[in-house]
């Protein structure tokens, strides 16, 4: 028998209204689009269309997963990332915008040495990027395509993540310049009489306070690693290590980059001045103008 496409986004926007999932239908347009495999510019073009029975049960078994509360991105299987497809799966963090705007800062000071304006440094006409934390791998391979004479390590402490992250190497065609590293923190580039170093790190730790998980949408404390969240008590235990540990693994005048938390400028600014390495740290907001991206050099 069947049923109009239109009539059915209706339903699964009702349903992920009445489960209380905001922007219901968006969702409910986009599940159906990737169950497709249409891009949503086509979507009006389909709203008339009947569709079979198995997918109208195909399409409402997804809006189920979606009404108990999966991200899209995990149904979906990807997010995209500064223009580039990513798979993700509940082994890593999905991907935000506001991870985005460090990869800008960070490609801006590589390609042209620029910072919001101002020139800092000179461009990085080849080298190497040090992706720490890297769970999917989407700030080391957005600048390993971008950027093809830049050598890319992406580190994790999950094995997992690492999987994931392979992949997408894969799948963005960059496996010859990204390399993937297992450990914790910089211990795998620490060496008997010569520690590795770095043109660039750049980092988006795990940065939420532990009691503040909880807290947190219930798409992402039940789906998302809590490892890739919980920054300890006061949110800073991988600051604290970055700023210790950073500096014998940047090249004279290298760069650190790292997001932070909306209130965690003054803290994270503090740890990086007591071992006195790091010159000209800047703090940086995301286009909502909260403090989000730390430059130091």
């Amino acid at each position: 028998m069947g049923m109009r496409v239109k009539e059915l986004l209706n339903m699964g926007e009702k349903q992920l209204l009445d489960s209380g999932i905001p922007d219901a239908a968006r969702d409910s347009k986009s599940i159906y689009c990737y169950m497709m495999n249409i891009p949503t510019s086509r979507l009006v073009l389909e709203y008339q269309e009947s569709l079979q029975d198995y997918l109208c049960e195909r399409y409402f078994g997804l809006i189920d997963r979606r009404a108990a509360g999966e991200p899209v991105q995990y149904i979906a299987g990807c997010q995209e990332f500064m223009g580039l497809k990513f798979k993700v799966d509940p082994r890593v963090l999905i991907p935000r915008l506001d991870t985005e705007v460090l990869a800008e800062d960070a490609l801006s000071l590589i390609q042209r040495g620029v910072l919001r304006r101002d020139q800092l440094v000179s461009p990085l006409k080849s080298g190497d990027v040090l992706d720490l934390c890297c769970g999917s791998g989407c700030l080391g391979i957005t600048i390993a395509h971008a950027c093809p004479k830049i050598n890319v390590t992406c580190a994790d402490l999950s094995q997992d993540a690492l999987a994931v992250a392979a992949e997408n190497v894969a799948l963005n065609g960059v496996g010859k310049r990204v390399k993937l590293v297992q450990g914790d923190m910089l211990q795998p580039f620490r060496g008997r009489f010569r520690h590795t170093q770095f043109d660039m790190i750049i980092c988006n730790p795990p940065y939420i306070r532990t009691e503040e998980i909880a807290t947190l949408q219930k798409e992402v404390r039940e789906h998302e690693p809590v490892g890739a969240l919980d920054g300890g008590a006061d949110g800073l235990d991988f600051y604290r290590i970055i700023a210790k540990d950073a500096p014998t693994h940047l090249k004279k005048g290298g760069i650190l980059m790292l997001e932070i938390g909306y209130d965690q400028k003054s803290d994270v600014i503090d740890l990086l001045q007591r071992p006195r390495c790091f010159s000209d740290i800047r703090c940086l907001p995301d286009l909502t103008g909260k403090d989000r991206v730390i430059y130091a050099r």
